[in-house]
């Protein structure tokens, strides 16, 4: 989930998809968080209680991979993806087309209801990537000088591409026109700002893991449909071949057509392999059922 994190256009959350560990992971975080908005009402008995509802064996796990994959990965991707990018590209192509196959194999009731949100959604968020051209400083960093408040918003906004399949954070910052400004940020050392970046990620994974967490519970396949069509519209981002540099219009195939198109049909099938690897290991995991409790 770090290393995908780490990718534009490729979402950490299409990971917990793959891997049978999606709404287990939406689940605990939202334990965590209902902790803490017990404890920011005083409510210490009722924080202790969604304490030990936390799956840490799970979540614990993951936070530490996350951070260890950021920490040795992050320059080997940067370093791939400015020096063979097409071949990059082709690769998370795959690696999100193999996810949108394992995430349609864990809706139950596949009808014309959910195929429409699926289409629907796809539609909406390949549009909506296309509006902005790119993710440099020149092109995304309109906003001069934006206020605390923008930088907390921009946070509680990015940080939903942790858990939800399809979505970059990098690509909603660009859409939010922030993406610079948060960059010269992190760049500068301004620590101030920094943290509040970092406490509105924090509040927004709070709240909007309450809300996918009751939308998985009491409707699980519209939201699996949901999350497919972002994953789907998502691919728009990752197409090998963009006019230009940090483009997310549409060009031609061109060069290394025959090492994309391997890399990319590698990459999905490794994907569903594992899918498969992990149903038969552990079927309930796998399959991802619906989130129960309250």
């Amino acid at each position: 989930m770090g290393a995908a994190d780490i990718v534009p256009g490729v979402s950490g959350g299409t990971i917990a998809l793959v891997v049978g560990i999606y709404t287990r992971f939406v689940a605990a975080i939202r334990a965590g968080s209902s902790a803490l908005f017990a404890g920011a009402r005083l409510r210490f008995s009722t924080a202790t209680e969604w304490l030990r509802e936390v799956e840490w064996s799970l979540l614990l796990p993951i936070l530490g991979g996350i951070v260890l994959a950021v920490l040795t990965l992050a320059q080997v991707i940067e370093d791939q993806l400015h020096d063979n990018p097409v071949q990059m590209a082709a690769l998370f192509l795959g690696l999100v087309a193999g996810s949108v196959i394992v995430a349609w194999q864990m809706v139950r009731e596949r009808d014309g209801m959910r195929l429409a949100v699926m289409a629907v959604t796809s539609v909406a968020v390949f549009i909506l990537l296309g509006l902005r051209e790119g993710t440099t400083e020149e092109t995304v960093g309109q906003l001069a000088e934006p206020a605390g408040w923008a930088f907390f918003a921009a946070g509680a906004v990015a940080i939903w591409a942790m858990i939800l399949p399809g979505v970059s954070g990098s690509f909603l910052l660009v859409m939010l026109g922030m993406y610079g400004p948060v960059l010269a940020a992190v760049n500068e050392r301004d620590l101030a700002t920094v943290g509040i970046f970092i406490g509105g990620t924090i509040i927004g994974l709070a709240v909007f893991s309450q809300v996918l967490h009751r939308a998985l519970r009491d409707h699980h396949d519209s939201v699996m449909a949901i999350l497919i069509g972002l994953m789907i519209g998502s691919l728009r981002v990752l197409w090998p071949w963009p006019l230009g540099v940090d483009s997310t219009a549409l060009g031609r195939p061109d060069e290394h057509l025959g090492a994309a198109v391997l890399l990319a049909i590698v990459a999905l099938v490794v994907v569903v392999l594992i899918n498969e690897a992990a149903r038969r290991t552990n079927p309930e995991a796998a399959a991802d059922s619906p989130v129960e409790g309250r």
